[in-house]
């Protein structure tokens, strides 16, 4: 679409991911098997056709940097790009101290493709929009800013920030990460709240000015949701897009968005992955999700030593080797290798990751390269498991990238019998 950049935030830390966020920024955290959470943003926007991309990065990037190097080059016909922007302290010597500060620090970009608009979107959330459709309201509303919202129930609405809007859409109040009492509800619905997504479209002038001020503005957090979106709100040019009247083919009527900021969610939302009826589908051939594909063989089963292999309601990645093991309702990423008898419920494998034979394993998420020696036990005896692992509220247990698990225990139980 001529006239349109896109800058796609991707440097969040994301904490509350740790340790899957030890080695990786928020956005390169694998998810569903075969792609990393910032692959459906980009996909969002290649899907639309809006193709001139800026990913700005910042913490440990290095793998982000890898998978989009490997995954979304483009030619470069027709001025077509996704290119990774470092944090490079261009106009001073801080890192992003906000998102706002995040695009200032960039704005050169902006002023050297002078698009008519410009659309500021996050890259670690799960769900499908055409962001063409979301670019046609702005402009046929005439405002200076248009902010993607999602219906919300007002029991959650100090997660988001909240928006008020009047009968035409437009913006009259804005409060970022309320309380549950001075949310403002949608007018005619006492029971729900309009949440931000994150997801800005801008008049391009608009924004290099309201930048360019926050910047001077020594008292600013430097945040659009904290200090742009409310001063602009105040000028009545700020209107709201409704996830819900983005309509994609082979989709349901019904609109998925999907916070997976923490270690509950983010398990969450791969369990709904393998719903009967699935709220987020990976297989509508109208939008197809691309991302890096190993040169991988297919998955393989195979029965050994009397063992049958059992694959239920789960989704197994390329490369894998399932040998006479259990596996149900789990996902599991490229090249796993699962031994004889193990056993695997309830888990998220992301990849490259051995589990010896005889293993059970419930409810987890074990990070790349783990090795889970034979007969060990995780998910049973979470007391046990808080010891050595992360250990979430709801009693998801988490290994980090590379571990050794039960190797040192068996060793020690043959130190004793020699």
């Amino acid at each position: 679409m001529a006239g349109i950049l896109a800058m796609i935030l991707a440097g969040g830390e994301g904490s509350r991911l740790f340790p899957l966020t030890q080695t990786r920024t928020k956005p390169a955290v694998p998810f569903g098997g075969n792609y990393r959470l910032v692959d459906f943003a980009l996909n969002n926007f290649v899907n639309a056709e809006i193709m001139k991309i800026y990913v700005l990065t910042q913490f440990k990037s290095q793998s982000l940097s890898i998978h989009l190097r490997k995954a979304w080059r483009l030619s470069g016909i027709a001025k077509q790009f996704i290119e990774a922007i470092p944090a490079q302290q261009r106009v001073n010597k801080n890192w992003y101290s906000g998102t706002a500060d995040a695009i200032y620090q960039n704005a050169r970009f902006i002023e050297k493709q002078a698009p008519e608009h410009v659309c500021v979107f996050g890259s670690d959330h799960i769900y499908k929009m055409d962001v063409q459709q979301m670019v046609e309201h702005h402009k046929a509303k005439g405002g200076s800013l248009t902010v993607a919202a999602i219906r919300v129930v007002k029991e959650q609405a100090y997660h988001f920030g909240i928006i008020e809007v009047d009968d035409d859409g437009r913006m009259i109040g804005f409060a970022e990460k309320p309380s549950v009492e001075e949310a403002k509800t949608i007018p005619g619905d006492d029971k729900h709240v309009l949440a931000s997504m994150g997801n800005y479209v801008f008049k391009s002038d608009v924004l290099l000015k309201e930048l360019y001020d926050d910047a001077a503005d020594r008292n600013s957090s430097h945040d659009f949701g904290k200090d742009i979106i409310p001063k602009l709100c105040q000028k009545g040019k700020v209107f709201v897009y409704r996830l819900s009247d983005n309509h994609i083919p082979g989709e349901p009527a019904t609109a998925y968005w999907r916070d997976v900021g923490s270690l509950d969610s983010y398990w969450e939302a791969h369990m709904q992955l393998l719903a009967d009826e699935a709220p987020f589908s990976l297989y509508n051939a109208h939008w197809p999700l691309h991302t890096y594909h190993p040169p991988l063989p297919p998955a393989t089963f195979r029965d050994q030593d009397g063992s049958v292999s059992d694959i239920s309601k789960s989704m197994i990645g390329a490369g894998s080797y399932i040998n006479g093991a259990q596996i149900s309702s789990s996902i599991l990423g490229f090249s796993c290798h699962i031994c004889s008898e193990a056993i695997i419920k309830d888990a998220i494998l992301l990849g490259n990751v051995t589990v010896g034979s005889g293993a059970r394993l419930t409810k987890v998420i074990l990070d790349k390269n783990v090795s889970i020696a034979p007969g060990t036990i995780i998910g049973e005896n979470l007391e046990e498991d808080r010891k050595k692992f992360t250990v979430s509220e709801d009693g998801v247990v988490v290994i980090a990238k590379g571990s050794k698990v039960g190797f040192e225990e068996q060793l020690s139980v043959i130190d004793k019998k020699n």
